[in-house]
């Protein structure tokens, strides 16, 4: 009996695998996103149509774990001062795109149908929020994520996420089941969750962090697959016995674990288990489609469709305006996030369980919401002329390949343009990567090559031949490159020389790079320069000149020394050469 179920499940994977293959390979053709693709996948499959992979909603269950795999990824992308840094769009458009989305939605539902008003705040809140498992990785593959636009969609998503315990609790309060009103009250729930958060928050400083370390003291390299799954799994469970978002929950590991050293190897190795879950997950949704309902009321589910993209389309485009988005970047924000969420399956079932609603408007809803998900990656694709500046090129771009060269070049700026042309004007082979779309399309007028790529990821660095390259040179600017990502640099490429663009003094000191490292701070040579032919012209000899230079870049050198074995800016002050009137 055992071996025929495990067969039945190997013939089931084997199945679900071979139709998602088949089916986002030829959407990603398209160029409609692998999202539409496992949806189509699951409707063929599920029972409404080929009825070959069993029960779905087994699966589905099975597959939110996809989701959670997701937000500890992008807490990974977050450590805390960057989230204090959004915490006006999060809590300010975030929070604005829920509360009106959610008038504008509920006031639709109770003017066009017969709902009672609970049914309709059933039904219509769960409609507020977006598909974070579709947008983000769209946001990630077009690798904007990290972009102003990014941040702000991202911000938005965010927000829907931890609206999800207020909304539970919200249906919760409605619910006309016995059953349901003999849980906690919504204060209780509140509090279990700044609870389990703060447990969360504690767990990853003083377990995680040192089982990290102790991983990494050990090199056993399959271990990060199994402490990274433990994180995610662990802070899932802890909220799913709680009864609160295991989403949320996985976030909150990914966060604390975001200044970690090991940050990058975590999310190489928990990525493949996301695409796969995630890929599940829409499968699933596809399978538990139900397909006759759409049959027997096909112009409410389409209109219903239709009414809820434009809604929302339409009110985070006047928000995205008043956040002084250009027009062009707020219709794109609002076709981004104008489908139904996954979370709103999770709302619709609590709200059926209620008794709120019943299994047929369900139904309904569900094919509503999976319906405006796979209208997303056709409006995104058609409307891409008219959200793009006039004489502005498509988004999409080639990512790095590995050709061999001798140096790889992250960041094509101004300061990595001088880089890169002078290295190339000394017949050394490079490859350029860079993550603005638009500097990659100067870039290619002049007749440059630059691929889109994110340099601060190691699997990008991999993929541009970091492994085979002699110097890697980090050109971008800002905060982008520190401590840890320096480490894991020196790690994965030991025999590669390192050249860091930095701010300023402070920056080194933050960064504490080893003693092979090339440091520049991004304007010392040009004030240099300036210094130089500010003397020449106020009539100094060359040899003064010199002397004066010489002695600045000694005693400066020597200051440097000094403050990073202190940590203290203040440290060989006595150093300086400090301006005097009387000179």
């Amino acid at each position: 009996m055992e071996e025929g179920g495990s067969a039945g499940l190997l013939v089931e994977g084997f199945v679900l695998l071979g139709f998602a293959l088949g089916f986002v390979l030829l959407f990603r053709r398209l160029g409609l996103g692998a999202t539409l693709g496992y949806l189509v996948a699951g409707v063929m499959v599920g029972p409404q149509v080929l009825g070959l992979a069993g029960d779905a909603e087994d699966k589905l269950h099975f597959a939110e774990l996809g989701i959670t795999f997701l937000l500890f990824i992008v807490g990974l992308e977050l450590a805390p001062q960057r989230l204090w840094r959004m915490r006006r769009e999060i809590f300010g458009l975030g929070f604005a795109q829920v509360l009106l989305c959610a008038v504008a939605i509920v006031a639709i539902i109770y003017l066009t149908t017969g709902f009672t008003f609970a049914a309709v705040l059933a039904l219509g809140l769960p409609l507020a929020l977006s598909s974070t498992a579709q947008v983000l990785p769209m946001l990630q593959s077009a690798g904007r994520l990290r972009t102003p636009f990014g941040e702000r969609a991202f911000a938005v998503l965010l927000f829907q996420d931890l609206s999800i315990i207020p909304l539970l609790t919200i249906v919760a309060a409605l619910s006309r089941n016995p059953a349901d009103q003999a849980g906690p009250p919504g204060w209780q729930l509140g509090l279990m969750t700044i609870a389990a958060v703060g447990g969360l928050v504690l767990a990853g400083a003083y377990l995680l962090r040192p089982l990290l370390r102790l991983i990494g003291n050990l090199g056993e390299r399959e271990m990060f697959v199994v402490a990274g799954l433990f994180a995610v799994v662990g802070s899932a469970a802890l909220m799913a016995w709680l009864g609160l978002s295991t989403a949320l929950g996985a976030f909150v590991a990914g966060v604390m674990l975001a200044s970690s050293p090991f940050r990058h190897e975590l999310e190489a190795d928990v990525e493949p288990f996301r695409s796969i879950l995630l890929g599940l997950f829409f499968l699933a949704v596809g399978m538990i489609l139900d397909l006759q309902a759409i049959a027997d009321r096909p112009i409410f589910v389409l209109l219903g469709a239709v009414l809820l993209i434009s809604a929302k389309a339409g009110v985070i485009f006047l928000l995205g305006l008043l956040a002084k988005m250009q027009w062009r970047s707020a219709l794109a924000l609002g076709l981004l996030l104008s489908q139904g969420g996954e979370f709103g399956f999770v709302l619709f079932a609590a709200a059926e369980r209620g008794l709120l609603i019943s299994s047929e408007a369900s139904s309904l809803f569900t094919a509503i919401v999976t319906i405006s998900m796979a209208c997303t990656p056709f409006l995104m694709k058609f409307t891409s002329s008219i959200r793009r500046p006039p004489g502005t090129p498509g988004e999409e771009r080639e990512g790095p390949v590995n050709k061999g060269a001798t140096a790889l070049v992250v960041g094509y700026g101004r300061f990595g343009q001088t880089v890169a042309q002078t290295l190339a004007a000394g017949e050394i082979g490079l490859t350029v990567i860079d993550s603005n779309v638009e500097q990659i399309d100067v870039a290619r007028e002049f007749g440059a090559t630059v691929y889109f790529g994110d340099g601060t990821r190691m699997d990008m660095l991999r993929q541009a031949g970091a492994a085979e390259a002699e110097a890697i040179l980090f050109c971008i600017d800002g905060d982008q490159i520190d401590a840890n990502l320096l480490r894991e640099v020196h790690e994965a490429f030991p025999s590669a020389l390192v050249h860091i663009r930095v701010y300023d003094r402070r920056s080194i000191i933050e960064l504490d790079p080893g003693k092979n490292d090339v440091v520049v701070r991004e304007v010392f040579e040009s004030a240099i320069a300036m210094a130089r032919e500010a003397l020449r012209g106020l009539g100094s000899s060359e040899q003064l000149i010199e002397n004066a230079i010489d002695d600045y870049r000694k005693a400066d050198e020597d200051r440097l020394d000094l403050q990073r074995e202190a940590g203290d800016l203040r440290a060989g002050i006595d150093r300086m050469f400090v301006p005097d009137p009387r000179h």
